[in-house]
């Protein structure tokens, strides 16, 4: 008699849902496989190569033996370099036994869930976030609690809307800032108000995922382990793929309370135990060298978010508006909800995504996946040529909806 593989597997497995970003990747891929010329806006990686100087500190870290196993929270040298970076750039004071180096940010957040949630433990996230959050947080048996904010709030959440949130069973609130999907940036008036509201309640933490900190075209971060009331209840997420292009290196890193950072460590040392040696030691110089290649991607960046403002601005039937941070725009599409073309009618933000997947061969990725339905992100990690040629397509694929 044969086995019905779904029957087999386990229901965390069958109950998640594939990562929405890396699905329209996939069918991206799939679409050019036969032929098409597809131009993919889907993926969160910025289209820069690794700079040279932290390629050839790897080198070197090869050639210097650094390919054995490492200490599970990372190479102290690596961890110094992160409380230097830490306060350096963001004014916090972490120590090393404060630090943990995982395999990419997604792990770090990983960590923490698991380290921290019960069952039934509620999580807030400020809507629209990245799809990882509220992914990793019911598997580790926490309840999602979206907090939404759309595009007339910039997609910021406000201290009030988190105040109607919090519970008795509130365990965290997850953030980025950047913020992935939408590029909003949180001001240090709105975080301060957030943090009066958090501060009475001793049970809730913060996890602030920084990840995007390095593109930011406001000219200031604000990390939220700075406000007093709340310090010490604020977990710092960072890591290395977005502001110095490392994303294939797969390094993130945490500051967090002690305790919290030694559960995350036990529990890493189990699944992974360290991350990569040499790429561990390639941080190290990519933390403490100059960011000037990182400061050249940044503007690189900002000059395309204005190409991309001007023409999706230019469509009929897109709602944008002005991101702070990261590479992404969030234009809202409900215009078109209803219309039709080809035999296609538009009832979500998935049909138009599919719609212009199809139709203009552009991947793009429906805001429902971010719990902000009615939108698309679009990623404008690409040149400016490719951004042009993919509005074009975008806006000549949208005026045959009628």
């Amino acid at each position: 008699m044969a086995v019905v593989t779904k029957q087999i597997l386990s229901q965390k497995v069958l109950n998640m849902e594939e990562s929405a970003t890396l699905k329209m990747a996939r069918m991206a891929r799939e679409l050019a496989a036969e032929g098409h010329q597809v131009i993919s806006l889907s993926l969160g990686e910025p289209d820069f190569d690794t700079p040279d100087h932290i390629k050839e500190a790897a080198k070197q870290a090869l050639d210097d033996g650094y390919t054995k196993y490492t200490p599970v929270p990372g190479l102290p040298e690596l961890r110094q370099a992160i409380v230097r970076k830490f306060k350096r750039d963001n004014n916090l004071d972490f120590e090393p036994g404060q630090v943990v180096v995982s395999t990419g940010a997604k792990q770090s957040i990983a960590n923490l869930c698991m380290a921290l949630l019960d069952p039934g433990d509620e999580v807030i996230l400020f809507a629209p976030y990245w799809v990882s959050y509220d992914a990793i947080v019911k598997l580790n048996g926490g309840v999602s609690v979206p907090v939404a904010a759309g595009i007339d709030q910039d997609y910021k959440v406000t201290a009030e809307q988190v105040a109607a949130a919090i519970t008795d069973r509130t365990k965290m609130i997850i953030f980025s800032s950047p913020c992935n999907p939408s590029g909003s940036v949180y001001t240090q008036e709105e975080l301060e108000a957030i943090a009066a509201v958090v501060a009475p309640h001793e049970q809730v933490y913060v996890v602030a995922d920084e990840i995007y900190e390095y593109i930011n075209f406001t000219g200031k971060h604000v990390s939220m382990g700075t406000i007093p009331s709340i310090k010490d209840r604020v977990i710092t997420v960072n890591g290395f793929a977005k502001g110095y292009a490392m994303t294939g290196w797969r390094l993130g890193y945490i500051g967090a309370p002690a305790f919290i950072a030694a559960a995350c460590a036990k529990l890493q040392g189990q699944f992974t135990s360290g991350a990569n040696a040499f790429a561990q030691k390639a941080a190290v110089h990519a933390l403490d060298a100059d960011l000037g290649p990182t400061h050249a991607m940044r503007e690189a960046f900002e000059a395309r978010r204005q190409v991309v403002i001007d023409g999706l601005g230019a469509i009929p039937g897109f709602k944008v508006n002005r991101p702070q941070g990261a590479f992404y725009i969030f234009p809202d599409i409900t215009a078109y909800y209803g219309k039709s073309a080809d035999g296609k009618t538009i009832s979500d933000d998935a049909d138009f995504c599919e719609y212009l997947l199809q139709k203009a061969h552009v991947a793009t990725v429906a805001g429902s996946a971010f719990g902000i339905p009615g939108c698309i992100r679009i990623s404008y990690a690409a040149s400016e040529e490719t951004l042009r040629e993919a509005i074009a397509r975008i806006a000549k694929a949208a005026g045959k909806l009628q």
